[in-house]
């Protein structure tokens, strides 16, 4: 999914990402192993990275990518950042100290909100909108550090700091790539002001228009392509089957969100819910993933893919992959994808 399937080197520069599993899903035991399977999985079906979530039920994300760093020769952790959880300063020291140490670059994904329970007891009651101003604040800092060697001062609404060094400091080539959320108008004017990548959970490829000039656009998006629809499709519904156990948590979950991604999901879940369309929010609607899924065969989920690719989107995160097998699956949709593209 980079130099390995020649993406760089077409005009097109797609960036792939996988996800890190989660240490709130399985066995204490098999999580480390679980892993450096999915961070070496990754890099030898060529992503750029990989997504490391952070909220209160997780292990610490940087600790992860230490794991994930020591186990791969490339991956790059895409590391959640919270504000409510760490100093700007404390970042910018995680990013040099990696780069310093391994000579790893590090993408942060800039998190303004969160499960709405897990801020209110850290006392984090910010409005929405706010936290984005908030979130430009500190991540401006954080790229002034890094981007050395003067020292840093600021008089902001919500941090100060002065005459603030980074040591060691980062070379240049290993500058952090910077993600934020891009579902809401908040959201994009915080990326435009941070030049950042906008990322969102995507619509149907057909329904998908252009990004914001200007702005670096992602997508979040599971994907289960095989040679043959129908054997898509029977997976698909074997890893992802309905409950009603898990569709009464997603309720739930809505309630307690004040994410605008969040609704938009659950509205276009009930808009597409019919129909032969490879786009599927079923493990969305039943609370076993957070972004819709494409499924079909190589050739469908490449023509969707390549839509989504023509509007302006370059940067892909996937859902977990359950086996390496799965990754070699998607290349697949991703090599007909480009196919088309670069017709």
């Amino acid at each position: 999914m980079h130099n390995r399937l020649g993406y760089a080197s077409t005009d097109v520069g797609l960036e792939v990402f996988s996800t890190c599993p989660q240490s709130s899903d399985g066995d204490r035991e098999t999580y480390l192993q679980r892993v450096v399977d999915v961070a070496r999985w990754s890099e030898r079906a060529g992503c750029k990275g990989i997504l490391v979530y952070s909220d209160n039920r997780l292990a610490d994300p940087w600790l992860i990518s230490h794991i994930i760093i020591q186990n791969t020769v490339r991956l790059c952790p895409l590391v959640a950042v919270q504000p409510v959880y760490m100093h700007p300063y404390a970042v910018a020291k995680m990013v040099a100290s990696f780069g310093h140490l391994h000579g790893r670059r590090i993408y942060l994904n800039m998190v303004a909100g969160g499960f709405k329970n897990d801020l209110v007891a850290l006392n984090e009651t910010t409005p929405h909108d706010k936290r984005y101003d908030r979130l430009i604040e500190y991540t401006l800092i954080i790229r002034e550090l890094l981007a050395g060697p003067a020292a840093v001062s600021c008089e902001g609404e919500f941090y100060k700091v002065k005459n603030l060094r980074l040591t060691p400091p980062l070379r240049s080539e290993l500058f952090p790539g910077i993600f934020v959320s891009g579902s809401s108008d908040a959201g994009l004017a915080a990326a435009k002001a941070i030049g950042a990548t906008a990322v969102k959970y995507p619509k149907a490829p057909g329904e998908e228009v252009a990004p914001d000039e200007g702005v670096g656009a992602g997508v979040r998006v599971g994907i289960i392509a095989r040679e043959d629809s129908d054997e898509a499709w029977r997976i698909a519904r074997e890893r992802f089957p309905e409950d009603r156990r898990g569709q009464l948590t997603h309720q739930l979950a809505m309630k307690v969100s004040d994410s605008v991604w969040h609704g938009q999901l659950s509205e276009l879940a009930e808009a597409t819910a019919s129909g032969d369309s490879p786009y599927w929010l079923v493990p969305f609607e039943n609370y076993k993933t957070m972004c819709p899924y494409l499924v079909g065969s190589y050739e469908r989920v490449g023509e969707e893919l390549s839509r989504y690719i023509a509007v302006g989107y370059r940067s892909f995160i996937l859902d977990i992959p359950p086996t390496e097998e799965d990754l070699h699956h998607t290349n697949r949709a991703f090599h007909r994808a480009m196919t088309l593209v670069t017709r």
